[in-house]
């Protein structure tokens, strides 16, 4: 699909590819690194419940917040926005996804919007955001501060996460703070090749649920990697919320970078479920040469559009997601991209950026 645009605006089709809301965040995110206009239609058209729900809004509502955007069609259930947004200044915010509708909403997803453009903001930055960290179809906070936040340093970007309390579905009201320090530059990331596997670690955590919860998972996890020579050191932990929930986390440490899955827990769903299915996907990586986890592999695509120099990676697994991204970089940035694999299978990203289209 070609893009296709106004003398200054970029127009996105959101039905494009995995036609979820990450096309909207990371739209609104090149959109504001680039000082750059755009207009997004059928947001999440293929949704079960379509259009803007309250962590998409707040995600508009925070990116429009630190560049002073004008914004047309942020009312829940919209399915067409417009973004004008001026220059990003590094400043105090707070924003809560519960704000207009209760909502545990993620965190995460927030911050995925607004973290790259405040790494090129002039000064500093200092966020707080309420609403789910541990929560479905979304990374974890763990996810994000082991995983994530270590890759992005070493392109270059000071980002530090830290959680005052956890956020479950449905009450959510979790507690997020992530400080900023602007980088003028990033540098591209090459990572071919994993290297062996040094450790597996975790942490098994429960909020207002009986402690033998979190036990079991620890000890289903245990047992399971045993069986595969894999020796995991599990951490149980009680953790503080207003909801309830459990949920596992295993971070893979190879030589030259880490992986990570987790797994939530559910009414009904027993404990040793939890872990085995946190298992199956770290034992799923392992049994691939990729370099870096589906998730990490598309998360980290916008960033590279603004390396300086060719970024080039392998993944376990070709996602629609990962595709998607590359897809929506690619409307904002003369970027040469060439992959390498089919869509399910491990697949090689190389990433070229070239410069803006921004007009």
């Amino acid at each position: 699909m070609n893009r296709t645009s106004g003398p200054d605006l970029v127009r996105i089709d959101g039905s494009f590819g995995e036609g979820g809301g990450q096309i909207l965040r990371s739209s609104l995110a090149l959109s504001c690194v680039l000082a750059q206009p755009m207009e997004i239609t059928n947001i999440r058209k293929a949704r079960k419940n379509p259009g803007l729900r309250p962590q998409h809004r707040t995600a508009v509502m925070a990116a429009a917040s630190i560049t002073g955007a004008e914004v047309q069609g942020a009312e829940l259930s919209s399915t067409a926005l417009q973004f004008r947004p001026n220059r990003t200044s590094g400043a105090s915010y707070r924003f809560d996804v519960a704000e207009k509708q209760g909502s545990a909403g993620s965190v995460s997803l927030v911050l995925q919007t607004i973290l790259l453009p405040l790494c090129f903001a002039e000064q500093p930055s200092e966020v707080l955001v309420n609403g789910g960290t541990h929560v479905p179809w979304s990374p974890s906070f763990h996810y994000l501060h082991s995983i994530v936040v270590p890759l992005l340093d070493r392109l270059g970007a000071r980002i530090e996460l830290s959680i005052a309390s956890w956020g479950w579905y449905p009450i959510g009201n979790g507690k997020v703070s992530a400080r900023i320090t602007p980088v003028r530059t990033l540098r591209p990331l090459f990572a071919i090749d994993r290297g062996g596997l040094v450790r597996v670690t975790g942490i098994s955590a429960v909020s207002n649920l009986p402690g033998h919860i979190a036990t079991r998972q620890r000890d289903r996890a245990v047992a399971v990697l045993g069986m595969q020579g894999i020796d995991a050191s599990i951490e149980t932990l009680s953790a503080t919320s207003l909801g309830k929930g459990s949920f596992l986390f295993l971070a893979a440490e190879f030589e030259h970078i880490s992986a990570g899955f987790g797994s939530l827990g559910a009414i009904g769903k027993r404990a040793e479920d939890v872990a085995d299915e946190a298992c199956n996907l770290l034992l799923s990586h392992l049994h691939s040469k990729g370099a870096l986890d589906p998730h990490l592999a598309d998360q980290v695509v916008p960033w590279l559009a603004f390396c300086q120099g060719m970024s080039e990676f392998t993944t376990s697994r070709v996602t629609r997601h990962l595709l998607t991204n590359l897809w929506v970089v690619q409307q904002f940035m003369d970027i040469d991209v060439q992959v390498e694999g089919s869509e399910g299978e491990e697949g090689r990203v190389v990433i070229r950026p070239v410069g803006s289209k921004a007009v």
